[in-house]
Order: structure tokens, then sequence, then C-alpha cells
């Protein structure tokens, strides 16, 4: 009895019924101000008119490949003035590993390119055409190849949203020997993510993923971290997990969980809790210089800002 309660609190998701499960990880069916079928498409269109707004205002090399396979590519926004010094902020977005592209991703180029930060959008082979340990290879070498190509950069500085903020979350455990560079990572920015995937498997989302449990447990980085903790990378590299206050408990229960498993083996993590958000807008208002996200990221980059 004992053994089965404490299994439970380890694993609370396990007592969800199918239908509350699948709630659960439907994160537009937890927003508040407006429908929940309106919700992405609103958050799709944001994207849109941001990327356009950034690609006609901001200097940029579009689709700089950082591999060779076609989906490789990656957009660099540079602030107006040139230098080849500058802090480096790498964005992975979300949905759910089989929607999202970097064509509709920009939404924080503006106020961080003005503030003298170059931003780099990198896609990825996103479902069903990309596994997840596809996308996890994809996104490590996208730093790697940013280090090789900014070797002077003054700190590389990953988040992810939801999907692309597990895949930041696993470059936590790269091994940079097998890339043959060591990036000058300084920060990572983990928004409304997933951390163990196991749950995911019983839901709709995996139709697309093809999901097995081994392929979960491979690529869950609260897992692995658990299994075998990886070193951090440098003492000054900071780990901030965020999750919006309408975001699903159980998106709550996972940051909050990984946050504490960082801490246990040593990293230097913090999390917090975005009041009046949802898992949508927590990124669309990044658009905004004035926004809560905006000025973590900016002090985080700029502590003495």
């Amino acid at each position: 009895m004992a053994a089965s309660a404490h299994s439970a609190s380890e694993t609370p998701w396990k007592t969800l019924s199918a239908e509350e499960l699948e709630k659960q990880y439907s994160p537009s069916r937890w927003v508040i101000r407006m429908k929940a079928e309106e919700v992405i498409s609103t958050f799709v269109q944001t994207g849109i008119q941001a990327t356009r707004k950034a690609r006609a205002t901001r200097r940029n090399q579009l689709d700089v490949p950082y591999g060779d396979c076609e989906g490789e590519k990656m957009d660099i926004y540079f602030p107006d003035e040139d230098s080849k010094a500058f802090p480096l902020f790498l964005f992975f977005h979300g949905g759910y590993w089989q929607s999202g592209s970097k064509d509709d991703s920009a939404f924080m180029v503006n106020p961080l390119t003005a503030q003298g930060v170059v931003v780099v959008i990198a896609a990825y082979d996103i479902a069903p055409k990309g596994t997840l340990d596809r996308m996890v290879e994809q996104v490590t070498r996208s730093v790697a190849f940013l280090q090789r190509r900014y070797p002077s950069n003054e700190g590389i500085y990953l988040c992810g949203h939801s999907a692309g903020a597990h895949l930041a979350a696993m470059v936590l455990l790269a091994n940079w020997t097998k890339h043959g560079v060591t990036p000058n990572l300084q920060g990572f920015l983990l928004v409304s993510g997933i951390y163990d995937l196991e749950p995911i498997i019983s839901t709709s989302q995996n139709a697309p993923l093809h999901m097995t449990l081994e392929d979960a447990q491979r690529n869950s980085p609260q897992r692995c971290l658990e299994m075998a903790p990886a070193r951090p990378v440098g003492p000054s590299c900071s780990v901030l997990v965020v999750v919006g206050q309408h975001d699903s408990p159980e998106f709550h229960r996972q940051s909050r969980k990984f946050y504490e498993t960082l801490r246990r083996v040593g990293w230097k993590a913090s999390f917090q809790q975005l009041r009046g958000v949802d898992h949508f807008d927590i990124i669309e208002n990044l658009t905004r210089e004035d926004d809560v996200l905006t000025q973590i990221i900016l002090k985080t980059i700029f502590p003495t800002l």
C-alpha cells in the first residue's frame, strides 16, 4: 500500500483518466481569455506578423544551413551596431514536435536586437518527418554550429517554448566532445515545457510522433538527469524554468519538478510562475519590450541592466 501511494505521488498523472490526461496536455483548453479553437490561430498569426516585421526592419541572414538536411536551417537577426562580440539568443519553437516553424516564431527579435543581442531562430525536422532523437540531435548541432560561426560571442542563451523548452533542456545533457566544440553557454530559459515525455504516449499528441516508452524515457530530460546527472557546463550558466499562471496543473507540476531536480544535481536553477499569462501569450508578449518575460531575458543576458 505504501509503495503504491509513493508511486502515485511520484507519477500523479498515472491516476488520471484518459480524458483528463488528454485535457492536461492540451494547453489551449486552459486559456481563459478566448475560446480554445481561437487560441492557436491567434498565436500563429501573431508569430507571422512579428516575423514579417523582424525581416523587414532588422539586418538578417535567413535560411542559414547548420547541417546537411533540408530542415536544418536558422534565421539570424542582428542589432544595428556591427560587432563580432555579442550575446547570442537561440530560440526553439514549440508545437508539440509536430507543428510550428522558424518562419512564424520571431516574436522577440525586435525587443532583443534593439538592446544589442543577436537573435537566432532555429528550425528542426518536426514529426512525422523527424523523430525525437533526430530533433534533439539537430538542436544540439545548431548550438555547436553557432559557437563555431561566432567563436568570440559573449554567451549563448538558449530559450525554448513548450516542445522547444524540452529540446533546449535536452541540450543540458549534450556530449560536446562528440561535437568537437564546447559552446559558451551562459543561460537556459525554459518556457512552459514538458520534461517527462511518458504521459504524452497515452494522448492524441503521440499519433504523429509514434513515440514508444523507450523513446520517451531516452528523450526525457527529467529522467535523464535523475538517472545520470549531467554536470553544469560552467558555474555561471543559469537555468530559469518558467510557467504561465494559466498553464495546466500538469505543466506546472512538470516545470517545478524539473527545476527541483536541476537544483538537486547542482545546476544554478530558478523557477518562476508568470501571473496573468497562459501557454500562448507568455510567448506572444515577447514582441513588447516592456513585457515581464522580455525584461527577465534582458536581465539574464545583461545582469547590470
